[in-house]
């Protein structure tokens, strides 16, 4: 709901040239969280890792209209960032645990198909709170939609059944606890992946500003309807036919979308751009969410989901720091920009090839 009018956000506090800082500094927060979010959600439970990402969301998005100054924007950024570094993480293992593994690139299809309806109607919803009403508006309706999600989780039952009381020694992180090596080759194509991410709600904005496109909301809207649309089928495809050939199908959609960007020189080449990443987006990340589900250690499920999406953040973070900068406000520049996304995307599709097969593929 607020990432497509944070830039215009961050240029009226007077940080037009920090756009890059945006996601990144979010994906920081959310990145190093990871290792203690697995952590708890592996001893002290599922439900109430899910519930403190929710309430850090409430508050910050209730925040962000009192703040006056670029520190502070980036301060409450940072802080946001434990939204993401806990409540997927808590999501993912809750799921896991319910779900028989056969079916489980189906379920994750199913969460990812959830979570896009709100990230495709979120953007069109902001973009029409903010100019309709205000930022402020926007702000405060983001951190309402975050206050349901906590009465919602509140309902489920939790399924960790040897839960531990948390006590301040469950934040003290011992070298095992920052990555699980059973999940290495997902984490090594998410990352490749999940750097386009970064980069795409970075710039696509001004691309889109730059081609005549000025409501960012309807962007966005695009890339998740795309992906909207795959994700469920992806999740089934991957159970049927394996984790590694939908990911090197998605992969290289993913370099083929962000090709088309690199070379946009009309509304329509962009359009079909943020689509095909869309796709392969949606095929994605459900895929390796399953995979990384699959080769973790049954007693450390959330170890091994919060390994994964650190690559991730790392991954996002890359993107919209180095696309920020290369970008730097030149429309000269958006060839290289998306270029290197795509480059990245190739190279994840060429591992692929070479690792498919593993037995665990």
């Amino acid at each position: 709901m607020i990432i497509p009018e944070l830039p215009d956000f961050l240029s009226r506090l007077g940080g037009a040239s920090y756009k890059g800082l945006i996601i990144s500094l979010f994906t920081v927060t959310a990145m190093i969280s990871r290792p203690f979010s697995g952590k708890l959600a592996d001893k002290v439970g599922r439900k109430p890792v899910i519930i403190f990402g929710a309430v850090v969301c409430i508050f910050c998005s209730a925040l962000y209209p009192l703040l006056t100054s670029i520190f502070g924007f980036f301060l409450l950024r940072l802080v946001h960032g434990f939204s993401t570094g806990f409540t997927p993480t808590g999501q993912t293992a809750f799921l896991g645990d319910i779900i028989p593994p056969h079916r489980r690139g189906e379920a994750t299809g199913i969460l990812g198909t959830a979570g896009t309806v709100g990230m495709a109607g979120g953007p069109a919803l902001g973009g029409w709170l903010a100019t309709s009403y205000s930022l402020e508006v926007m702000f405060y309706v983001s951190s309402a939609f975050a206050l349901l999600s906590v009465l919602i989780v509140a309902s489920i039952r939790e399924t960790v059944e040897q839960r531990q009381r948390f006590v301040i020694n469950h934040l003290r992180i011992h070298r095992e606890d920052l990555f699980e090596p059973r999940v290495w080759i997902p984490c090594v194509v998410m990352v490749l992946t999940a750097y386009a991410y970064g980069a795409l709600y970075t710039v696509m904005p001004d691309l889109g500003a730059h081609l005549g496109i000025h409501n960012k909301g309807v962007l966005f809207s695009y890339f998740t309807l795309a992906s909207l649309m795959i994700r469920l089928l992806a999740g089934k495809a991957s159970d049927r036919y394996g984790r590694a050939p939908v990911l090197i199908a998605s992969s290289l959609v993913i370099t083929a979308g962000m090709l088309l960007l690199s070379l946009a020189t009309s509304q329509w080449i962009m359009i079909t751009g943020v689509v095909l990443y869309g796709l392969g987006q949606g095929s994605t990340s459900p895929t390796l969410l399953a995979w990384a589900t699959d080769l973790s250690d049954e007693r450390y499920k959330g170890r091994g989901v919060a390994s994964l999406y650190i690559f991730m953040e790392f991954g996002i973070g890359m993107g919209a720091v180095v696309s920020g900068f290369l970008y730097d406000n030149r429309p000269d520049r958006f060839l290289i920009t998306f270029a290197l996304c795509s480059a990245l995307s190739f190279l994840a599709f060429l591992f692929l090839i070479r690792q498919r097969q593993q037995p665990t593929a």
